[in-house]
């Protein structure tokens, strides 16, 4: 097993890895991770969305929200992703732990996407919790860096009355390192430079655009083929970058945002997180999302954007277009590309489908985003629940009766595990 940068091994997908990393495929445990944020606010909600770009006052506006179907401002539903409070209750066999504790130390990790499916919105004053585990794993062939392994990790939300609100299956994908470095496959790309009247032609295009908002999208109204009016994300500055990690990105698990003492432990915990900086100081190894130089260590031209701030980004698009009273029942999406500083992306989509299924009336919706050099560097399909007459919600969709049951059980233990260490 890999284990340190002495070993021949280190950052190298190895056999005895994969076969070690299926041992963990379909075991749950706790989620014991803080996020940014454990229990919801106003503020909190306000702030995540005003950070992705979002200015829609059923998430700005708490005095909105309340004359809305919803009887009380609501978060963008992918907002789930940052939002956890520590669940007690039982981890995986130690042994299992252990043995698997250095699987594909040191391999170059990306986030290629995933797909959420909803059940319930997330209200000012909920606190969500979570039970996660290794879903399913596959070996491929990768452009990129030689051998790559696809694995998808599913996290299941749920809040303090056991409702589950969302389901996220997690695409990362892992490559060598050392090949990734030396493939070089992105070292000739053209990087953005705009010249003053074209950023005149931005801003002009971004004051065009507004959510629907209270004007309703009746299903009844939708047709297959109808455009999704495209929104503008760009050109990617590191305020884009700092402002993710603002709406509440990059905490857990591995707190690579940290400084100072907190650093120093999670350092001694996480050595391979950490590599100098040019002064030789120990900095994260996440700042290759803000530091060109230490992207550059890792085979790209540029810094480069979170795939999971496309993701916001994919779903603000949606939640413009459907308006305040719909509800997303899933979003499953792919990042194709980098999106580099200085990049800038059109994110647009259209109608593939309209129906009704399980006494809701759904539509689907196909979007992609297109940087300024025609690339396609992220995509997403999206299943939206429209309400169909006036002064309606879309309805919400049945949780599964598994989840149901398991976030049931997880949060009574949970609850008496508390009780019994709180007197």
């Amino acid at each position: 097993m890999s284990s340190s940068k002495s070993d021949p091994n280190y950052g190298i997908i190895t056999d005895e890895d994969i076969e070690l990393q299926r041992l963990l495929i379909g075991v749950d445990e706790v989620n014991r991770g803080r996020e940014f944020h454990s229990q919801v606010s106003d503020d909190a909600i306000r702030n995540y969305a005003l950070s992705i770009g979002d200015d829609n006052p059923l998430y700005c506006d708490a005095l909105y929200g309340q004359k809305t179907s919803w009887s009380s401002q609501i978060a963008p539903q992918i907002m789930t992703a940052i939002i956890n409070t520590p669940l007690l209750g039982k981890r995986i066999d130690k042994e299992l732990r252990k043995k698997t504790a250095g699987v594909f130390k040191g391999c170059q990790t990306f986030v290629s996407g995933g797909t959420w499916h909803w059940y319930r919105p997330i209200k000012p004053g909920d606190r969500l919790y979570s039970f996660e585990g290794e879903e399913s794993m596959e070996v491929k062939d990768s452009e990129f860096g030689g051998r790559s392994v696809h694995i998808v990790h599913r996290y299941v939300k749920f809040n303090q009355r056991a409702e589950v609100v969302g389901v996220y299956r997690m695409l990362r994908i892992l490559s060598d390192r050392k090949a990734a470095r030396e493939k070089g496959k992105y070292k000739d790309i053209e990087l953005g430079n705009y010249s003053p009247e074209e950023i005149v032609k931005f801003d002009e295009a971004y004051l065009q655009e507004k959510p629907r908002g209270a004007t309703q999208r009746l299903w009844s109204e939708v047709n297959e083929g109808d455009e999704v009016s495209q929104i503008l994300k760009g050109p990617l500055t590191m305020t884009d970058i700092i402002l993710c990690h603002c709406a509440g990105y990059g905490l857990s698990p591995y707190r690579m945002l940290a400084t100072s003492r907190v650093a120093a432990k999670d350092r001694a915990r996480m050595p391979t997180m950490y590599f100098p900086d040019a002064r030789g100081a120990m900095d994260t190894a996440a700042r290759v999302h803000w530091d060109s130089e230490a992207a550059k260590r890792v085979g790209n031209p540029e810094a480069y954007d979170w795939g999971l701030l496309r993701e916001f980004w994919l779903y603000h698009a949606v939640s413009d277009w459907m308006g305040d009273d719909a509800f997303v029942v899933s979003m499953q999406d792919e990042i194709r590309r980098f999106n580099y500083l200085g990049d800038s992306q059109t994110i647009s989509g259209s109608v593939i489908k309209k129906y009704r299924d399980a006494g809701l009336n759904l539509v689907d919706l196909e979007m992609k985003a297109i940087n300024q050099r025609g690339e396609e560097t992220a995509t997403a399909t999206a299943t939206i629940s429209l309400p169909n007459s006036a002064g309606a919600a879309g309805q919400l969709p049945e949780v599964p009766a598994e989840l149901h049951a398991k976030a049931a059980q997880f949060m009574q233990a949970h609850q008496a595990l508390w009780s019994s260490s709180n007197g």
